[in-house]
């Protein structure tokens, strides 16, 4: 399948990627290989979570964001041609990975571990499910890909960390009660990195993280709808950077 490929300009690397670039190169040999992916999220606070009804504006979408100033790009699992999206995707950063060595590319929705192999052979940065694999959290527990595995309760939030992951994913999130639960679900457990994740907007996203979350996932927020389907990716691009641009502000508060 022939993909389109990037036609917009993308941002100057910025002074904090730079210094993430010059930290992780002088890393203690002690860190774990997915160091720096964990390190890319925490900075980012973004996770753009990208679905698309073909692999074509899957891939156009996905370099609008990029544009907008997203340094994390996950690629669910359920997009049509999503392991040759994430594949050839990877061949064309590969270059302005030197350029930008915060900007990592993975998979979403990934429920088990041959699909969880895939994506990894296809270049996936890092994995994340909606649930705990306890396979997939095995096979990556020390590897240089990271795993974010899904979790609901302070159980599910404990045991996912008990058992090796360095970061979870509270969904879904706004059904649970949004920041507030991310507030209360952090007290306990001030220790695990969260990722905040479904029904998130782009002011909501200061609230999340002044209540706790490491990070958010934006999906909606980012690849609107609408957007999508009239193939609008300056849209795409303008939210991407609408986003971004709202972490900036809430860093200052």
């Amino acid at each position: 399948m022939a993909l389109a490929s990037c036609f917009f300009p993308l941002p100057p690397p910025s002074r904090g990627a730079c210094s993430r670039a010059h930290s992780a190169a002088a890393g203690t040999a002690t860190s774990p290989p997915s160091s720096g992916t964990l390190e890319a999220i925490l900075s980012s606070r973004i996770i753009a979570c990208l679905r698309a009804q073909d692999a074509d504006t899957a891939m156009e979408a996905a370099c609008a964001a990029l544009s907008g100033g997203i340094s994390v790009l996950e690629i669910v699992m359920s997009t049509p041609g999503v392991l040759e999206v994430v594949l050839l995707f990877h061949h064309v950063v590969k270059e302005l990975l030197n350029h930008y060595p915060s900007s990592v590319i993975g998979v979403g929705t990934v429920l088990n571990a041959e699909d969880a192999r895939k994506a990894v052979n296809a270049g996936a940065g890092f994995l994340m499910s909606p649930g705990t694999i306890m396979e997939i959290l095995v096979d990556h527990h020390n590897s240089n890909v990271l795993y974010i595995p899904g979790a609901m309760t302070p159980t599910e939030v404990l045991f996912a960390h008990n058992t090796g992951a360095r970061i979870v994913k509270i969904y879904p999130v706004s059904i649970l009660g949004g920041e507030r639960y991310i507030s209360a679900i952090k007290k306990p457990f001030p220790h695990i990195p969260m990722v905040a994740s479904q029904g998130i907007t782009t002011e909501t996203i200061g609230r999340y993280i002044g209540c706790g979350a490491s990070a958010v996932v934006l999906s909606d927020a980012i690849f609107e709808k609408e957007a999508m389907a009239r193939r609008d990716f300056k849209e795409i691009c303008r939210l991407a950077r609408l986003a971004t641009l709202q972490v900036g502000q809430s860093a200052k508060i």
